[in-house]
């Protein structure tokens, strides 16, 4: 199992812990980001951060994995990977605006489940998996992330572990100093964008 410390250093050896002024899915402004497809492009590497969290949660009988989609799909891959054989990974999506499970994907209610993500930052996506989870089982057995950025999140009753914690700043936009400092606005993954 790596440790924070070795993780850390999988993104910074990936160029995937970007500084600048960058826009999270949150809607939130940063002047750090993480940028999980980096590392994740390298099959060794999602193997070594993702049976991280796969070790972690080794002993919960787990039958599947989910993740929110983009980010957290090949997480949910390579942890079920990682726990062993007939363990299913799935991922849930948006339509209209709304995580649902697609696809021919569905959960047994006896099934027992894990919810997993790339980045936490306030847990929305997270929160909103769980609640998709919860259409079908109450089983759910924890709650694996590779970074969480915020520090904040805490899932009332759910065993939930980070492998990567951060005491990162995040600011309201209308409140944010990179912005008053003139710093061009990034959406990472995409060229910059105007205000």
């Amino acid at each position: 199992m790596l440790s924070s410390e070795e993780a850390l250093n999988l993104y910074k050896k990936r160029n995937a812990y970007l500084q600048g002024h960058f826009l999270l899915s949150s809607g939130l402004h940063s002047e750090f980001y993480l940028q999980s497809a980096l590392v994740l492009q390298y099959p060794h590497d999602a193997w070594l951060l993702c049976s991280s969290i796969a070790e972690y949660f080794k002993d919960k009988e787990i039958d599947v994995v989910i993740a929110p989609a983009m980010g957290g799909i090949l997480v949910s891959y390579d942890v079920a990977r990682a726990l062993g054989q007939n363990i299913r990974s799935i991922f849930a999506e948006r339509v209209d605006g709304k995580l649902t499970l697609r696809r021919g994907f569905t959960i047994d209610k006896n099934e027992r489940v894990l919810v997993v993500e790339d980045v936490v930052t306030t847990g929305k996506s997270v929160k909103e998996t769980v609640e998709v989870v919860r259409q079908y089982t109450d089983n759910i057995v924890g709650i694996g992330a590779l970074v969480d950025r915020g520090g904040n999140f805490n899932p009332e009753g759910i065993d939930y572990f980070a492998l990567i914690k951060l005491q990162i700043t995040n600011y309201q936009p209308d409140n944010c100093p990179l912005c008053k400092a003139g710093i061009p606005l990034e959406k990472p993954g995409s060229r910059f964008i105007k205000k």
